[in-house]
């Protein structure tokens, strides 16, 4: 895994990576601008209400707190901008994989295993499927989560515990997908659940290194490639499109 590992690192940085890393990094920062923006409103909308109510309850005596209030919960507002943009980041990784699944998947394949079968390209519909209902999944673990970080990193844990599966999830099978239907591509990864994870969890430790984590969606796939490449036969002819 490693080795993997290793080689993922060292090719999504090589020449010919560079457009689709320059491609994945400017997707990756137009969502997280969305996200911002986004948490931004609502932050600000429950900061007024909040602020209203507070001067409801306070009164004409209570101007210099609720000064204080406001300032409170503005710098509030801007760091849970921040949380929430880099907590999301797997969410992000996850819809931006589906984009540039294949660009990858088809350069680790030819550098790494030009011997074997080539992979068949996933229709973009069965990738951007795979990519919503993990970011989906990711945010749903996210708002979980949330509440456990004032419990001693409780939170923090849970966060990357359940990062590390659904993104070894998500990667793994859309490389799996390449060469075999998606019901054999659950199976597989089912069989493997202990690897699978294990290389999730790289990819989630990767996620986690602030801007190294935009090249999260092509060392993902890449690494993900490799595991595949070790776990199915190498034999396996590309999958049947009928079960795409």
């Amino acid at each position: 895994m490693l080795n993997a590992a290793i080689k993922a690192l060292f090719q999504i940085f090589s020449r010919p990576f560079q457009a689709v890393l320059l491609k994945s990094i400017g997707l990756a920062l137009i969502l997280i601008a969305l996200i911002g923006v986004v948490l931004h409103r609502l932050l600000i909308s429950l900061a007024d209400i909040a602020e209203r109510w507070a001067g409801g309850a306070l009164g004409p005596a209570g101007d210099i707190p609720l000064a204080i209030f406001a300032k409170v919960l503005s710098v509030a507002a801007a760091l849970g901008i921040v949380a929430g943009s880099v907590l999301l980041m797997p969410a992000v990784a996850a819809l931006v994989a589906s984009f540039f699944a294949d660009t990858v998947a088809i350069e680790v394949e030819r550098s790494h295993y030009p011997a074997d079968p080539v992979g068949v390209p996933l229709p973009l519909v069965r990738a951007l499927i795979e990519g919503v209902e993990t970011a989906l999944l990711a945010v749903g673990v996210y708002l979980v989560a949330l509440p456990f970080l004032l419990f001693a990193g409780l939170g923090a844990l849970i966060f990357f515990l359940a990062t590390a599966f659904l993104l070894g999830r998500e990667y793994f099978q859309l490389a799996a997908m390449r060469h075999h239907p998606p019901a054999e591509a659950k199976r597989l990864r089912k069989a493997h659940q202990g690897s699978v994870f294990l290389g999730g969890m790289i990819i989630a430790a990767f996620v986690s290194i602030p801007i190294l984590s935009l090249a999260t969606p092509l060392f993902g796939m890449a690494l993900m490639v490799h595991v595949h490449k070790r776990l199915a036969p190498a034999q396996l002819a590309p999958r049947a499109m009928e079960g795409a």
